[in-house]
């Protein structure tokens, strides 16, 4: 990459581009130490400008529950407000060749033909929480380029996937009626990581299961403590059809985002996630800084064959705890 391609990289993200948007991303992907310097400053371009008024919302549940089916709903109905959707759906990764394995575009056909979405399919590259390495700072670049919804469409729904959470203002899990999920989510940890909890596919002999299911888990879920941003989780029920219940759901979430915005959740919610994600940057740097010494990758070598031959974990991890601390004094 030269200056002036990066020059153009930028100008089109100020304009909303969706090519240089998907140009963007694929740099912060990068592997390549050539392209460090620019997905660095990348970064910092994106840090730096000015956001709109945004609403990130987390997307997680069951395989097979109409996450994508929703999100099509969800986003198009934004749109027709005015919002600029983004999507970044995290695929599963393939263990040989590390690359996506699904192809969510086909699911949300409606929003892949609107001009102002933008859906990202990204591999998690093997990464535990249900989302992408890179997936916060995916979702800055997508404000950076003018889209003031963000939704993270996770792999599935586990006790692992919470990370997801702290990356978004709020978090909706999505269930099925009469498939057992709403016994097997009342496992507190996913539960309680929940805003909403929407009993999807409430259609035909299922309707009346999923009003069932939303009223139970109401009863349970006034029992527990309030969410951080003060508010209780809701449950709703809805059709992947758009029908049954699902028109107040839609508001409800604009609620969510006004009320947290008022408490002042939003803005320290935000800045605890910087805060984290900055702390990130710097242990990735250190770590890099560290590979890169001669020294230190020869008695990393060095640990791996005392392990083979026999020594401890930890008798390992004091040795190395030293050579640390003397690398780092003599500057590294």
């Amino acid at each position: 990459m030269q200056e002036e391609e990066f020059r153009r990289l930028t100008e089109g993200l100020k304009k909303g581009e969706r090519l240089s948007l998907s140009k963007a991303i694929t740099l912060i992907e990068t592997r390549s130490p050539d392209l460090f310097v620019f997905r660095d400053r990348l970064l910092e371009f994106a840090v730096k400008r000015e956001r709109q008024d945004t609403f990130r919302l987390a997307v997680t549940g069951v395989p097979g529950a109409g996450k994508s089916t929703l999100i099509n709903q969800l986003g198009m109905h934004w749109i027709s407000k005015g919002h600029k959707v983004a999507v970044l759906a995290v695929d599963p990764s393939s263990e040989v060749s590390h690359g996506s394995v699904l192809g969510d575009k086909t699911r949300m056909a409606d929003l892949a033909k609107e001009e102002n979405a933008f859906i990202r399919p990204s591999p998690t590259r093997l990464h535990l929480g249900g989302v992408a390495s890179t997936t916060f700072e995916t979702i800055l670049l997508c404000e950076a380029a003018g889209y003031d919804r963000i939704l993270v469409e996770t792999v599935g729904v586990g006790q692992s996937e919470l990370e997801v959470s702290g990356l978004t203002d709020g978090c909706l899990l999505l269930l099925v009626a009469g498939a057992g999920d709403e016994l097997q989510a009342v496992k507190r940890g996913v539960m309680e990581a929940a805003d909403f909890i929407l009993i999807n596919k409430a259609d035909g002999d299922n309707l009346e299961r999923a009003r069932t299911a939303a009223r139970e888990l109401k009863q349970v879920s006034d029992l527990w403590a309030l969410r951080p941003g003060g508010n209780r989780t809701e449950v709703w029920y809805a059709s992947s059809l758009g029908k049954a219940g699902s028109d107040g759901w839609f508001s409800a979430l604009d609620e969510f985002h006004a009320f947290i915005r008022q408490s002042g959740f939003f803005s320290s919610n935000r800045n605890e996630q910087e805060k984290k994600w900055f702390r990130r940057v710097l242990l990735n740097h250190l770590q890099d800084l560290l590979s890169r010494q001669e020294s230190i990758s020869a008695f990393f070598a060095e640990l791996e064959r005392k392990k083979e031959d026999g020594s401890g974990i930890f008798e390992l991890l004091s040795e190395l705890q030293a050579r640390v601390k003397i690398q780092i004094g003599n500057g590294i």
